[in-house]
């Protein structure tokens, strides 16, 4: 069967916050000039905002800038921050500090990051953007000259075997004279095109960090809307970057979330069994007891900011968002960034497609726009702040505040980054961490979590993550890091199966939240993520 094949001014992949703000301004901008212009957004989670996770505290200035009229459209902030509370936890007390400077949140909201794009999506479609959510971009397509010509859909009904099953029906082709990749951390296709156009020739490793949340209702008796609180310290040891936050929504909400840097050096260490264990602190227990737990999700973070940003143009295409590394690390905020790259690209994609002589196929205008820009200088006055921490805890909130506050993001050197999957010690070299059983009131088990996530995925597709060699799980990360993918997999997809001919590494697929931390932390990089079929994967309510 051949495939279909549709054709665009813009193709763009992944309606997260930057891919909707590209589409929207692209638009906005067509319309004020009375000119054509067809925009196409492809979702490969079953609705816009289905994979969307974060925590999320959302600072509005980009918004600003795309929908001044936001709160008469109807925009679901609901929750502005009232309160900010920074805490130093040891194992059973908890020391209140001051609350550094990119952290403060007044004029921010607290808000479900799902619910906000799925808002962003329903603007776009009133300007007339087509999105197609449950559509996964499988494939780049290239021309003759090794230009990125579009993408192609994934095929369905494709069996574990990779035969065309009876319902069988092929990917659909869509052609664009520029597409937009706005992934998301880690996103498959961006991977190949950083590896086809060496984009990360002059940057940094990127380096990442995993974030798992969950979201509760809680007794009215303790729910404060408009509450923020982070903390450092405890379980985490020192030499391990991370911290939690608990923000505060509207109707009793209250989401809670840990973020552990995948440069931990300890393959024992779990992410997901410390977020666990920092739920029974008697300083944030106090919050959940009597409560129920809602929903639960995880996904990877681009923590190496400004060193690590890639070249963001190459022939037909651009990089948009955390799936280039918009994130400012120390606000713990990404939002805003992403819109704000999405606005900047929709403007020189403009200018460029409406040019009277169009025929280079590289948007130049886009990097030279954002460094203009305030992203730029935000993102490059704390680039130095997220790899201090390699001094450890101490080290990094000194350096971090002579950083702030002495040379005000301005010191004339910049830290470098180092890739993650090189920073695991062997596993005989490491103190094992036991942790204690999930009671299943405040803490709970991996499979409990992953069925509150909704997670679902067709079971006889072909396993979308891809082992180069079958033999290195066993030889190398079993050998050598009693196989870390049994923990730092917050879903439990990997399993160490021991039967009598000897060990072997089984793939829970079906459980995936498509977090990429796999794809980020395994020592040997064995592991590859592609996207499965369209719409499979978590359906986050409230996220």
């Amino acid at each position: 069967m051949s495939r279909e094949c549709m054709e665009y001014d813009v193709v763009i992949v992944g309606a997260g916050p930057s891919g909707l703000s590209t589409a929207i301004r692209l638009k906005q901008l067509a319309e004020k000039a009375g000119r054509e212009l067809s925009v196409c957004v492809v979702e490969k989670g079953s609705e816009v905002g289905a994979h969307i996770l974060s925590g999320a505290v959302i600072e509005p200035r980009a918004l600003n800038e795309l929908f001044p009229d936001w709160k008469e459209r109807g925009a679901p902030l609901n929750t502005p921050v009232t309160e900010d509370h920074f805490m130093l936890l040891s194992e059973k007390g908890a020391r209140k500090l001051p609350t550094p400077p990119q952290m403060h949140n007044e004029g921010n909201y607290i808000v479900s990051l799902g619910n906000f794009c799925r808002w962003l999506g329903e603007q776009a479609e009133a300007l007339g953007v087509e999105i197609y959510p449950g559509f996964a971009a499988a494939e780049v397509l290239f021309d003759e000259a090794g230009a990125v010509r579009g993408i192609a859909t994934g095929d369905m009904g494709v069996t574990r075997d990779g035969e065309q099953g009876p319902n069988y029906q092929p990917g659909i082709e869509l052609h664009a004279r520029q597409t937009v990749f706005s992934e998301g951390c880690r996103g498959s296709l961006t991977k190949g095109l950083m590896a086809r156009y060496d984009l990360r020739r002059d940057a940094d490793p990127q380096t990442y960090g995993i974030g798992i949340k969950e979201l509760w209702e809680v007794d009215p008796a303790v729910h404060r809307p408009g509450l923020t609180v982070h903390t450092a310290g405890w379980p985490l040891k020192s030499d391990t970057y991370g911290g939690s936050f608990l923000y505060h929504l509207e109707g009793n909400l209250v989401s809670v979330g840990f973020v552990v840097g995948l440069d931990y050096s300890n393959p024992w260490l779990s992410p997901y069994e410390e977020f666990q264990r920092f739920k029974t602190h008697p300083e944030i227990r106090k919050y959940f007891e009597g409560g129920r737990r809602v929903s639960y999700g995880a996904r990877a973070l681009s923590e190496g900011g400004f060193q690590s940003l890639p070249k963001l143009t190459f022939p037909g295409g651009m990089l948009v968002g955390d799936t280039a590394g918009f994130l400012n690390v120390p606000k713990i905020k990404g939002t805003h960034m992403s819109m704000k790259s999405g606005i900047e690209a929709a403007a020189a994609l403009f200018a460029h497609l409406t040019a009277d002589d169009a025929k280079a196929t590289e948007v130049t205008g886009y990097p030279e726009r954002l460094k203009a820009s305030w992203l730029w200088d935000e993102l490059y006055s704390v680039r130095n702040v997220r790899p201090s921490f390699r001094w450890g805890l101490w080290g990094g909130i000194a350096y971090s505040a002579i950083d702030t506050f002495l040379f005000r993001g301005r010191a004339p050197w910049t830290l470098r980054n180092h890739a993650d999957h090189t920073q695991l010690k062997k596993a005989a070299d490491c103190e094992q961490i036991v942790y204690p059983k999930p009671d299943g009131k405040i803490s709970f088990d991996r499979l409990s979590s992953v069925f509150i996530s909704a997670t679902n995925h067709e079971e006889e597709q072909p396993c979308h993550l891809r082992l180069k060699n079958p033999l290195t799980p066993i030889v190398t990360n079993l050998a050598d890091f009693e196989a870390p993918e049994q923990r730092y997999c917050p879903a439990g997809v990997y399993e160490i199966v021991r039967e009598e001919q000897g060990p072997r590494l089984q793939i829970n697929a079906q459980n995936c939240l498509h977090c990429k931390t796999c794809d980020i932390k395994d020592p040997t990089q064995n592991i590859d993520w592609a996207v499965p079929e369209g719409s499979g994967g978590p359906n986050y309510p409230n996220m």
